[in-house]
């Protein structure tokens, strides 16, 4: 929590039948998108061919005033995106949407995902004369897009090109001056669903919780492999790159911590997966305690689960300071642990004399969750008994969750569980086995991808993953300069 895992990016379109303010519907529905990212956000708005866009670094409210919004003008469609880096540093020019205007027209790109194959798509546009004006993958993704325009009939018959070429995770979304376009890899790696509102408008987001908050209904999740049309027709399907539910791997950690509790991915309920995951740890993992506890947020659902299987009384064990950001100034390690308990404040009366059973999502490095057994102790508690709703990390990711590298994962640094529970400081921890980490996602449509628990990947990653050398200083890059 907090400084261990971080969310992935956001992305929201809408088709309206006529003109009106759309940027203040992306406005709404990022609000709702903004767990998955909080370093940046833009919105970019379409008005009859013609595009305004504006983006920034930082949260929804504080990149768009009223006054911003209005300034983008009316439209009948917009895209927007929230962002957290994965690959990209954090620079203006890595923050989506991308808007390139280009011999076909305007074209405007949002992406959530990571491709394992940017590099070698980058030095390929490079070579042909490309200019990059960022180091994220998506800028691959969209001059790949606007290469392949040139040879096809359309921009979903380049999209479709482009899908042949692309690797990795990539839930996306195509603005033109006549359409709005959503395309999902073939693994389904991140999440992607269609929605309607009651005045005919098309909706096309990364959870559904975003639907809810600007009023549309949910009408069904793009499936993996899927190019979605939308246009003043109407809309069309293109499943060219569809596969068999086995060969798909949406990353079962959208269930675990990214999305909302709220949403509905790919048929399965996100709270009801939390549910289940506490359900399972309290059959694994059984122990005589006095009350459950969660970690605000993600691991409240499943210390509810626990409890519940378990029969030990559910209690609120954290308070949380929402008006604590991301952005929170960390300067030092020691003042890195202080604000730990500035973010978290524990309920005394509830914790004091207990045998207490701690839920979160995740341990990553184990310095944080040290810090929060260590405030449970400094509370009074008799014992701290911690449950992990997910498998020990000990790999990469390679599709878009920061997970750290090996030398810094707890996991790998411990030879056991045992030892684990001793660095944190905890009277016993355990994990939620990969086995009943499948069997979450009740009803899902979707396999898993569980790689950066078990190693295995669902395609072929790079060997070797490097920052851009423009993200580095010159180095061993020198060189290849004049």
């Amino acid at each position: 929590m907090f400084d261990s895992l971080h969310e992935e990016c956001g992305v929201f379109g809408i088709f309206e039948t006529k003109t009106t303010e759309v940027a203040h519907t992306v406005y709404h529905a990022l609000y709702a998108l903004q767990h998955r990212g909080q370093e940046a956000c833009g919105i970019a708005v379409n008005d009859d061919g013609v595009f305004t866009h504006r983006k920034g670094n930082g949260l929804v409210p504080d990149v768009f005033s009223e006054e911003r919004l209005r300034a983008l003008g009316c439209g009948n469609m917009a895209i927007g995106h929230v962002r957290y880096s994965t690959t990209g540093g954090k620079d203006t020019g890595n923050i989506q949407p991308l808007v390139i205007r280009h011999i076909k027209g305007n074209l405007a790109l949002a992406h959530n995902g990571n491709l394992v194959n940017a590099d070698e798509i980058r030095k390929k546009v490079e070579l042909s004369g490309g200019i990059f004006h960022g180091t994220s993958d998506t800028e691959s993704i969209a001059y790949t897009i606007v290469a392949n325009r040139l040879t096809s009939a359309s921009t979903e018959e380049a999209v479709a090109k482009t899908m042949a070429t692309i690797r990795g995770a990539y839930s996306c979304l195509v603005m033109t001056a006549t359409k709005l376009i959503a395309f999902r890899d073939p693994n389904g790696f991140r999440p992607l669903c269609l929605g309607k509102t009651d005045r005919g408008a098309w909706c096309v987001c990364s959870e559904s919780c975003a639907l809810d908050t600007i009023g549309a209904t949910f009408v069904r999740d793009l499936l993996p492999g899927e190019i979605l049309v939308i246009e003043k027709e109407g809309v069309r399907s293109i499943t060219t790159y569809c596969g068999k539910k086995e060969q798909t791997s949406l990353c079962v950690f959208e269930y675990i911590y990214f999305a909302r509790p709220d949403s509905v991915i790919d048929g399965a309920s996100v709270h009801r997966a939390r549910i289940r995951a506490g359900e399972f740890l309290a059959k694994e993992h059984p122990v005589d305690a006095d009350i459950v506890i969660g970690v605000p947020d993600s691991g409240l659902d499943a210390a509810l689960g626990y409890a519940r299987e378990s029969g030990i009384p559910y209690g609120i064990g954290f308070i949380k300071n929402r008006y604590i950001g991301r952005s929170f100034i960390q300067p030092s390690q020691e003042q890195r642990e202080d604000t730990v308990s500035i973010k978290l404040n524990v309920i005394r009366e509830n914790i004091k004399g207990k045998r207490v059973v701690m839920i979160d999502d995740s341990i990553v490095r184990g310095t944080t969750c040290a810090r929060i057994v260590k405030l449970l102790r400094e509370a009074g508690a008799e014992e701290v008994h911690m449950r992990v709703s997910a498998p020990p990390f000990r790999h990469e990711c390679y599709f878009g969750t920061d997970v750290d590298s090996g030398d810094h994962l707890i996991a790998c640094r411990c030879n056991s569980v045992e030892e684990i529970a001793e660095e944190i400081g905890v009277d016993s921890l355990g994990y939620l086995s990969i086995e009943n980490t499948h069997r979450l996602a009740e009803n899902a449509t979707v396999g898993f991808c569980d790689g950066c628990f078990t190693g295995r990947y669902p395609i072929a990653v790079p060997e070797e993953v490097s920052k851009s050398r423009f993200d580095e200083k010159l180095g061993h890059y020198a060189d290849i300069l004049d």
